[in-house]
């Protein structure tokens, strides 16, 4: 089996670490250790970074020092998995800040080529969302059309060129039980395992 360089980044905000998003992407962490695959954990909640708050900053700013170490993590990975819950319909707040200082120009993407949206600077790296929700996945999916996802998909993960880019929804948090939790840390092992 090929061996990928993995890198895992946990989006749920609260550091305490004990909530499903930490279960789940354990799981994953396990199953691709088991299969030789070489991986990195970062956890958002516990980085200290400052929020964005102008154009020039974003353009000109220098990386949080907390950060610096992400962005060599990203560069380093072959396959990138996002794990977060949903919150009021979208990634938490944290996670979005995250993306915003990481994501930077002359790191993600160089804007003084390929065209007018510059040149995505992070193709050939894969990625995984997981995402945990109180609702039916199938509802956030179908109904909702997955907005939150298929935003970061696209404007973000899909802008500097990271590609392809799977789903795996989890649906119902409150009611899986502990039979339902270890039927997904099973299928979350499964992907590890296949660096997929």
């Amino acid at each position: 089996m090929l061996v990928h360089r993995i890198l895992i980044i946990q989006g749920h905000p609260d550091p305490v670490g004990s909530h499903l998003c930490h279960a789940l992407a354990d799981a994953y962490r396990e199953g691709a250790q088991a299969a030789g695959h070489d991986v990195r954990l970062i956890d958002v909640a516990h980085l200290d970074f400052p929020l964005l708050r102008s154009e020039a900053e974003w353009n000109d700013g220098a990386v949080p020092p907390a950060l610096r170490e992400s962005q060599e993590a990203i560069a380093w990975a072959q396959h990138l998995v996002f794990v977060f819950p949903l919150w009021m319909g979208d990634m938490p707040a944290l996670l979005k800040a995250y993306f915003e200082q990481v994501a930077r120009p002359g790191f993600a993407f160089d804007k003084s080529t390929g065209g007018p949206l510059g040149q995505k600077a992070l193709g050939g790296r894969s990625a995984r969302i997981v995402v945990t929700m109180g609702m039916p996945a199938l509802v956030y999916r179908y109904v909702f059309r997955a907005h939150s996802v298929k935003a970061l998909e696209r404007n973000i993960l899909g802008f500097v060129g990271i590609a392809p880019i799977r789903e795996t929804l989890v649906g119902q948090v409150d009611t899986l039980g502990a039979a339902g939790v270890a039927r997904w840390q099973r299928a979350l092992r499964r992907l590890g395992a296949d660096a997929s």
